[in-house]
């Protein structure tokens, strides 16, 4: 399984992405969709069906969680994404080029764009860019494995990244946990 799995972003390469995506003809949008997958774990279809009054609070103003609805999610599985503050502010910069009504990310047509249109521009943006193995799941698992290596500065639990990523198990959360070699061979030389 290991080797079908999307690779991880490393952080250079997330730098590497966001300067990218400045060029793209709307790069708010663009940097919108990056940090979708980087910093809150969205899957391609949840990027694609998003829409601004999950994001919006009852005075249009951009809030501090993403409310992924049910009907959206994988399996129903919605949740409350805490906002990263880099995202927060890509999607006020991309609210204020809109109505704030429908879907967050739209085509240059216009309308909502499918989960397929949304596989394949992480998959075009990744060949751009040389980035060898990486799909519209590379975030998702950036973002999963670097919320657990994380979660215990915050006092948190692998449990706590299950409901971030909306996993009905936690065998599946740690499925997407990329391994660290650096961090092994720290641990083994302190045995």
């Amino acid at each position: 399984m290991a080797g079908r799995q999307a690779k991880v972003i490393r952080p250079a390469q997330s730098c590497a992405l966001l300067r990218y995506v400045r060029k793209h003809a709307d790069p708010a949008r663009s940097r919108v969709m990056v940090l979708l997958s980087l910093k809150a774990g969205l899957r391609a279809a949840e990027i694609a069906q998003l829409e601004w009054s999950m994001v919006l609070d009852a005075t249009g103003q951009v809030t501090d969680s993403i409310a992924i609805d049910d009907r959206i999610a994988k399996k129903g599985s919605g949740r409350r994404v805490p906002m990263h503050p880099d995202l927060r502010s890509a999607l006020c910069a991309l609210r204020g080029k809109c109505s704030g009504d429908g879907p967050v990310i739209r085509s240059q047509r216009g309308g909502a764009m499918n989960p397929n249109s949304i596989v394949n521009w992480f998959v075009t943006l990744y060949r751009e860019l040389g980035f060898e193995g990486c799909s519209s799941h590379s975030g998702r698992r950036t973002f999963i494995t670097q919320a657990a290596r994380l979660t215990y500065r915050a006092g948190g639990s692998l449990r706590d990244v299950q409901l971030l990523a909306g996993h009905r198990s936690i065998d599946t959360t740690q499925g997407y946990i990329d391994g660290d070699s650096h961090a092994q061979r720290k641990l083994i030389s302190l045995l």
